[in-house]
């Protein structure tokens, strides 16, 4: 799956010049937390964040009252408070890599460019949408963790024993076992009974984990 199947296009963005009162406002009316900031040539120069905005905002202690915090949010630029020269991806990059570069980074999101252009902003809201849809996870089914050998033909073992029993894998995830020979593998099957399919983990690996979900 690439950037360009779960990115939110044509962001809304901000000018650099706005007020960070404009940018709490765009932001409450959208429902959103992150804009992208742009120049007056509308080149991509930063990323204002609701955390910016708190951090920018005087504290419940101080001693102004509302309409002198209105004055001087709405004279604070958004390019004064804005994280600059964000990190960003392009539309054909995989969503594991930007995944990898938000959670390397603590980054939030990542603005998506084209030629320059921004086309899409990737967030960790998309990410999460993604990994539900990943693992079927609105959809009833068996799900079972089963430590495996990492040996060649191990999983394909596994999956044609469920197909022999008619059932249909929906997600099919591997990860590190702990160690170097095994792989963790979750699947998520219908059409197959709870009895058959625990029994083929078992033949095939260690199973971990079986539940109707």
């Amino acid at each position: 799956m690439l950037v360009r199947d779960v990115m939110t296009k044509n962001p809304i963005t901000i000018d650099s010049k706005a007020s960070i009162l404009e940018a709490k406002n765009i932001m409450t009316k959208n429902n959103i937390n992150k804009l992208p900031v742009l120049d007056k040539g509308g080149a991509l120069i930063g990323i204002i964040t609701t955390n910016d905005l708190q951090r920018s905002t005087p504290s419940d202690a101080t001693t102004l009252d509302v309409y002198e915090m209105g004055y001087l949010l709405s004279k604070l630029s958004v390019e004064k408070c804005m994280t600059k020269n964000p990190k960003t991806v392009q539309p054909g990059e995989t969503v594991e890599e930007a995944a990898r570069i938000m959670a390397d980074n603590d980054f939030g999101c990542l603005p998506v460019m084209e030629n320059k252009l921004i086309v899409g902003i990737i967030t960790d809201s998309d990410l999460f949408k993604m990994f539900i849809e990943m693992f079927g996870t609105r959809e009833s089914g068996i799900r079972v963790t089963i430590n495996m050998s990492d040996e060649c033909g191990s999983l394909s073992a596994f999956t044609e024993r469920v197909a022999q029993k008619k059932g249909k894998i929906i997600s099919l995830v591997t990860s590190p076992a702990s160690d170097t020979e095994h792989r963790i593998v979750t699947v998520k099957a219908v059409d197959i009974s709870m009895a058959d399919i625990e029994e083929i983990a078992r033949e095939c690996g260690c199973v971990e984990d079986i539940r109707k979900i």
